[in-house]
């Protein structure tokens, strides 16, 4: 069989290394015309509702127009209980359709790969955004979150897949799934977190089921070309850096996802773990034996280089968050200079009203780092 390039079918193989400019196939959808993704950024813009607001609209529509192959939304809540932090994008019943359906569409016109990703924030939500005590695969007194019953459990892949089926009314080309850092289904990764002693809990392979079958459930409920994406952290949020390996392992085996976007944080550091060092976060995961599911890698890719680096890693794609902020424009800047770096960090409210971005957005920004991303 002939494997799109970069492809790696054993670990002794030899990567077929591609440039950022090349296209990239999945095995399912429209082909992206480079390796940049922008990555699902939290800017609290959206409606309180969940509906998409025109800030929304302005922020992602217009990094479209900057080179982007491919765009992800900001983490969307797939329950009205899920939701991780106010202004955030919802997913979570019909009404929000109508909303992402226009973005999708400006989107996809403009040549972007489309895709929605899909986030229930579990024990992080905060209490004052949701009705009643947050979820948690385990009773959590520390977050005040109450864990799952069994048919809570069904029905948050309920949740996922109804999530999924919008997006793809929408006209998104895909979703990812967020079982990164510390939210729902990272949640369920966790032998710390999750202390279930029943078929969801109590070993990897039961700490993986929810995310195994929403995956497959997806896969069986929505069209042949909608492609499956999922991102995965390896280390903190109490998760063990063997078991997320193995994780990763079986997915890229299994063949039901289209890509692997791997959460490193830096990807070029070595792992906290004293078990995993002698080689990179992202040499960890492109080591793997990766059958036709292509890798997508972020965390601290800040410059030209940085993101050629990741493909000469081993990497099919790089995920660029800070970056596609400061730059609408990143992928075309880069495009221009290899080399090219971003501008220095403070920056002004202005610069950033200059990138489209809402004073929503920049007093989160604000907030979150102060004085280090925006001036005064």
């Amino acid at each position: 069989m002939q494997y799109p390039v970069p492809f790696l079918q054993t670990k002794d193989s030899i990567f077929h290394m591609s440039d950022l400019f090349d296209k990239l196939k999945l095995t399912r959808g429209p082909e992206w015309s480079n390796r940049f993704l922008m990555a699902p950024l939290t800017n609290t813009q959206s409606h309180k509702d969940g509906t998409l607001s025109d800030d929304e609209y302005i922020w992602l529509t217009k990094r479209s127009e900057g080179g982007f192959g491919a765009i992800m939304t900001c983490a969307s809540h797939v329950s009205a209980n899920g939701k991780g932090f106010p202004g955030q994008l919802g997913i979570w019943k019909d009404d929000h359709i109508e909303g992402l359906s226009r973005l999708a569409d400006t989107l996809n016109k403009n040549g972007v790969y489309s895709i929605a990703q899909l986030h229930h924030a579990g024990m992080r939500s905060p209490h004052d955004a949701i009705e009643g005590a947050p979820e948690c695969p385990s009773d959590n007194p520390k977050y005040g979150a109450k864990g799952l019953t069994l048919r809570d459990v069904e029905r948050v892949q309920d949740d996922f897949v109804d999530a999924a089926k919008r997006a793809e009314k929408a006209g998104f080309y895909g979703i990812e799934l967020h079982g990164a850092h510390g939210y729902l289904l990272c949640q369920f990764l966790s032998p710390v977190i999750n202390q279930r002693e029943d078929d969801y809990g109590s070993s990897p392979e039961n700490r993986a089921r929810i995310i195994i079958n929403i995956i497959k459930r997806i896969r069986a409920e929505c069209g042949r070309d909608f492609s499956i994406g999922i991102r995965l952290s390896p280390e903190r949020f109490g998760l063990d850096m063997a078991e997320i390996k193995g994780l990763a392992q079986q997915l890229l085996a299994d063949n039901d996802v289209d890509y692997l976007d791997m959460s490193l944080w830096n990807v070029f550091n070595e792992p906290r773990d004293e078990a995993h060092k002698g080689k990179s976060l992202i040499k960890h995961f492109s080591d793997l034996e990766r059958n036709n599911v292509r890798l997508g890698v972020t965390g601290n890719i800040r410059t030209g280089r940085d993101a050629r680096r990741t493909l000469e890693d081993g990497a099919d794609f790089a995920v660029i968050g800070r970056c596609s902020i400061l730059h609408h424009d990143f992928p075309n800047r880069v495009a221009k200079n290899r080399e090219f770096e971003p501008v220095s960090l403070p920056v002004s409210r202005e610069y950033l009203k200059n990138e489209a971005l809402s004073d929503t957005f920049v007093d989160y920004l604000v907030s979150t780092w102060p004085e280090q991303f925006v001036e005064g």
